[in-house]
Formats: structure tokens, sequence, C-alpha cells
């Protein structure tokens, strides 16, 4: 499975760095390629969203039969699980190669951010949609770009931060 992974990122890194020039002078190549594969999954999110609310649910509530969750609230929760588990791939295998911390705590560390950010994806979308009557997916677009903000510094700081080798081993080494 991970040599599929990586033959996808294979396909995927030099696609993304082609465009890179003309962006090296402002951002580094990391944060190019954050930007890029966040972009790409944001807008795969909102598609997702769009065609969930609009083509499958059509604008009706969606009921479990013992509850039933309004339309811009079960679009929301596809647009997550698709822009989930695309994310997490960009992130990991794309954006934030160089990270040591283990695969599954990477995954349980995206995984707490992700929901926190859709939290405030939630809370903010109940807001413009249900007090403030702006339509769903307009104010799925607005919600979209506080979260990236705030997904960024999560991503960086806490999912995939980079852990520094410990300086003990170049001392034992030099002792030999």
């Amino acid at each position: 499975m991970r040599q599929h992974l990586h033959s996808v990122r294979d396909h995927i890194l030099p696609l993304i760095d082609f465009f890179y020039p003309p962006f090296r002078r402002i951002m580094p190549l990391q944060t190019f390629r954050y930007a890029v594969s966040g972009a790409s999954n944001t807008f795969l999110g909102l598609l997702s969203y769009y065609i969930t609310y609009k083509f499958i649910l059509q604008g009706h509530d969606f009921h479990f039969g013992f509850y039933a969750l309004k339309s811009h609230v079960a679009a929301l929760a596809v647009s997550f699980v698709v822009s989930f588990l695309v994310g997490f791939f960009l992130m990991k295998y794309v954006v934030f190669d160089d990270s040591r911390i283990r695969g599954r705590v990477q995954l349980f560390r995206y995984l707490l951010v992700c929901v926190f950010n859709l939290t405030i994806n939630f809370v903010l979308l109940k807001i413009l949609v249900e007090a403030w009557g702006i339509y769903p997916v307009f104010a799925q677009i607005g919600t979209t770009v506080v979260v990236i903000l705030l997904s960024y510094l999560a991503q960086r700081h806490f999912s995939f931060k980079r852990v520094p080798e410990p300086t003990y081993l170049d001392d034992d080494r030099s002792d030999r």
C-alpha cells in the first residue's frame, strides 16, 4: 500500500513543483506545496459539499429515522469525510514528508485538528445559514477561509511538526 501512495506522490510532486519558480521569492517550497494541496483539497471539499447539497440531497433534510440532519449539515458531513481522507494523504506524503512522527500519531493529530476545524465550520455554518439566512453554499465558502488559516497553523506546528534529533546522539558519536 505504501508503494502505491509513494507512486501517487511521485506523480503529484513534479506537477506542483513545476509551478513553483515564480513563487520562489515570496515563499518556501513547503509553503507553496501546502497552498496548492490545501487549495486543491478545499476545492474538492467545496465541490463535494455542493454536489451533496444540490444534487444528492436536493436541499432536503437527511433522515436517520430517529434524527434528521438539515441538508447543509449533512452535506458538510460528506464533505468532511472526502476532505479528511484526501487531505491527510496530501499533508503526509506531499507537504510534510519531512516529519518523523509515526503515521498513526500523525493521523490521530490530523483527525483532532480536522474535528476542531469541523466544529468551527459547523458553528459558523449554523450561524450564517440559520441565524443570518445566507445561502448555504456561500456560507460554506466563507467559513472555509477562516478554517484554512487555523488549519495551516495547527498542521504545521502540531500534526506534522518536525521533531529534531536529540543532540545526545551527536555527543555519543564524537566520543568514539
